[in-house]
């Protein structure tokens, strides 16, 4: 009996929930849900958890500013986040937790912290050592000493050390707060995954990912947190995505560049931004602008051009079954399967995995025609969906057939140009861009686009 595929246990730090978000928020959530479906892909089974920040300071402070209650204001955003989620093509989560359905759990961790000594209450505040935790810095690979010396701190004397980092904050007036042993407050920003991910993953994680800008202190003082109240590794594997920037400048409000997800997909449609995202190995910087959302979304189009061209071959295709030929051309399709995953395998090379899927489609052009039967038309075009599974940047077919009367006339120009009619062939060609419907002549026979 084979062995059961065992379950990766994955943790992504997700939004802060008072706005939209951003396209470098975007990058993260598309390059990890890339990772998760190739895991699955593999077959491993995979056990996400992504979290929702829903109390904050920029929560708070924008809820005020709205006049709304900062839960209203949350769950207003979280149902914005799924929405621009949906349309980049980004699976839901296994677990979407939010740091206020874990009151309780965070109030037990931080008695424990305390408990062992490694976290201290003064006045309603609850702090976390870092001197006691040995290991602190072991992420970024720098010494304590060097993380403060490049940390923004804020100065409180009442920490032991201008480093400890809040656990928990104490209630501010016209805040909102829940009770604990410290008094009235709530959590602070760190604690809310260490919580989550112990709660839904256990106390070792597989994976934990996120942007770059969270490794210090965000995830560091994750580390220091769950180590030191579990006494054993947090998480194996840490990925971290370069940032992106906007015209080759960091993305800043007072910079003008600052734009949402939603913002662009209005202008270009949510399947450029992922491609976008995908075109670079996510290691590696990011530059955003007019110019290359543009590129991403040609680059779309020649993708869906040919997805649709092997729908209307099929529609058509006379002959249902293999030829010999066609069996030895699809035995050399797959070896793109093989080039598809050695990429995947290299660290996440979605930049190579997508020349991949290119080349697969090159080969298929070549290979596809009016006569080609419909099982080999089948096939190859179930080996591009099964390769894009993982990718997820061809958008779905949204109208499948052509309605009957563009059908027919692309029949009556296809027969006008045998029979050398090219005055009534140009005519129907004029028909079709009316409807909005550009013809491609090729060797292979006639392809067709939604302009």
């Amino acid at each position: 009996m084979p062995l059961e595929p065992s379950s990766v246990k994955m943790y992504s730090c997700g939004p802060t929930v008072y706005n939209f978000f951003h396209i470098g928020n975007a990058r993260p959530f598309i390059v990890f849900d890339v990772l998760r479906r190739y895991l699955e892909y593999t077959g491993l089974g995979v056990t996400f958890v992504q979290n929702f920040t829903d109390i904050d300071d920029k929560v708070i402070n924008r809820a005020n500013e709205e006049g709304m209650d900062f839960s209203a204001l949350a769950d207003q955003y979280i149902a914005e986040y799924f929405k621009d989620a949906e349309g980049l093509g980004i699976k839901a989560a296994t677990v979407h937790p939010s740091a206020t359905d874990n009151i309780p759990e965070i109030i037990e961790f931080i008695k424990s912290l305390i408990d062992k000594g490694y976290a201290y209450p003064v006045d309603g505040d609850v702090y976390f050592r870092t001197l006691k935790f040995k290991d602190y810095g072991k992420l970024s690979k720098q010494p304590l000493e060097d993380l403060e010396a490049g940390a923004r701190i804020s100065v409180d004397e009442r920490k032991e050390h201008a480093m400890d980092f809040a656990l928990w904050k104490k209630a501010k007036e016209n805040e909102p707060s829940w009770p604990s042993p410290w008094g009235e407050g709530r959590p602070g920003w760190h604690i809310e995954c260490s919580v989550m991910a112990n709660r839904y993953l256990g106390e070792t994680i597989d994976i934990h990912s996120g942007g770059v800008d969270l490794t210090f202190p965000h995830h560091e003082n994750e580390i220091a947190q769950s180590e030191a109240k579990n006494g054993c590794e947090f998480a194996r594997f840490w990925l971290h995505n370069a940032f992106l920037n906007v015209d080759n400048q960091k993305m800043s409000k007072s910079l003008n560049n600052f734009f949402t997800v939603r913002d662009i997909a209005e202008a270009y449609g949510y399947p450029p931004i992922r491609f976008f995202m995908l075109s670079a190995h996510y290691r590696n910087p990011l530059n955003y602008s007019i110019n290359s959302i543009e590129q991403a979304k040609a680059s779309l189009l020649r993708l869906t051009t040919a997805r649709d061209n092997l729908l209307y071959l099929i529609k058509g295709a006379g002959a249902e079954n293999l030829t010999a030929i066609e069996a030895e051309i699809l035995e050399s399709l797959s070896n793109y399967r093989l080039k598809f995953k050695d990429a995947m395998e290299d660290d996440l090379n979605t930049a190579d995995a997508i020349s991949v899927i290119f080349e697969l489609i090159r080969d298929i052009n070549s290979n596809v025609n009016h006569e080609s039967s419909k099982e080999f038309l089948n096939k190859a075009l179930e080996l591009i969906y099964e390769l894009d599974g993982v990718l997820g940047i061809i958008p779905a077919a949204t109208n499948e057939s052509l309605d009957d009367e563009i059908e027919e006339l692309i029949k009556k120009r296809d027969e006008a140009r045998r029979s050398k009619d090219f005055k009534t062939a140009d005519q129907i060609r004029g028909i079709l861009t009316e409807k909005g419907v550009i013809l491609e002549d090729t060797p292979s026979g006639v392809k067709w686009r939604r302009a």
